[in-house]
């Protein structure tokens, strides 16, 4: 358990803080003692082997608890029981690792209801809430789409519509489960551009499970990084997501490559030794 963090951020207010949380799913020990903070704009990536518990963390740290859970977890300063289920879900929004469509419904009414938890329980969709609805549509190269059913979608469509969906909402802070699940390459690279340009502008931040170290490097602020058995790693990218660090997570040797990124900074890939 350790944390490497030296990001600019920590001059602002954290939104976002877990301390000391001991996390367990039957026999498995996702999390011993995890601490760490989040800031407004800041972009976090969870990574780890495949049944390490990065899904379950972050079902936890949003509030949706799946195991055994100690510590604390603040939003805004508060628990998720004093701010209460919709003043939560105005606060914090939810991709889940996979879409369930248990009815018939159009891509539009799909994408509309992530302004539910803004409306009180006789209120109906507003203009604006539409306005926005088809605005968070066309982010995501899905215009078209808003009168087809969700049943007939692709996995990636139906993936790009599930973003949509909580762009609609327009949470302070955003926990995504393989959100890139699905994707082609070009539209893993336009979300992540949606999402970093988005905490540029509005201040909003992420947490997300991602796979790939070498976007989680590029587009994200920080990373933590689960071993097992409790164990975790956390601060900036830069510090965290090394070589050495990476094979030792996915229990083989990775070589790193850097390069100059359009925008100035140094990007970093892995690739098998």
């Amino acid at each position: 358990m350790m944390s490497l963090h030296g990001s600019s951020v920590d001059v602002l207010k954290a939104i976002f803080k877990v301390a000391d949380v001991e996390l367990r799913v039957g026999q498995t020990q996702v999390s011993k003692a995890l601490g760490f903070e989040v800031y407004p704009g800041e972009m976090l990536a969870i990574l780890g082997r495949n049944g390490v518990g990065k899904s379950t963390l972050l079902s936890c740290l949003a509030g949706l608890p799946r195991g055994e859970m100690a510590g604390d977890i603040l939003l805004g300063g508060k628990t998720y029981q004093a701010w209460g289920d919709r003043a939560s879900a105005c606060w914090r929004g939810w991709l889940a690792q996979k879409q369930q469509d248990q009815f018939s419904a159009t891509v539009l009414e799909t994408v509309i209801s992530g302004r539910h938890p803004h409306l009180n329980r006789w209120s109906w969709e507003s203009a604006d809430d539409r306005a926005l609805a088809l605005a968070s549509l066309a982010a995501v190269g899905m215009t078209d789409f808003a009168a087809r059913d969700v049943l007939t979608l692709s996995g990636g469509e139906r993936q790009r519509v599930a973003v949509a969906t909580i762009l609609t909402q327009n949470p302070t802070l955003y926990f995504m489960d393989e959100p890139l699940a699905h994707l082609d390459l070009n539209h893993q690279i336009e979300v992540l551009n949606l999402l970093r340009a988005k905490a540029k502008r509005e201040r909003v931040s992420a947490i997300m499970v991602l796979h790939e170290p070498g976007l989680a490097h590029r587009y994200c602020d920080s990373a933590l990084l689960l071993f097992g058995e409790g164990e975790w790693l956390y601060g900036s990218a830069s510090a965290v997501l090394t070589a050495d660090n990476l094979s030792r997570l996915y229990g083989y040797p990775l070589l790193q490559i850097e390069n100059p990124g359009a925008d100035g900074q140094v990007q970093r890939w892995f690739v098998p030794a």
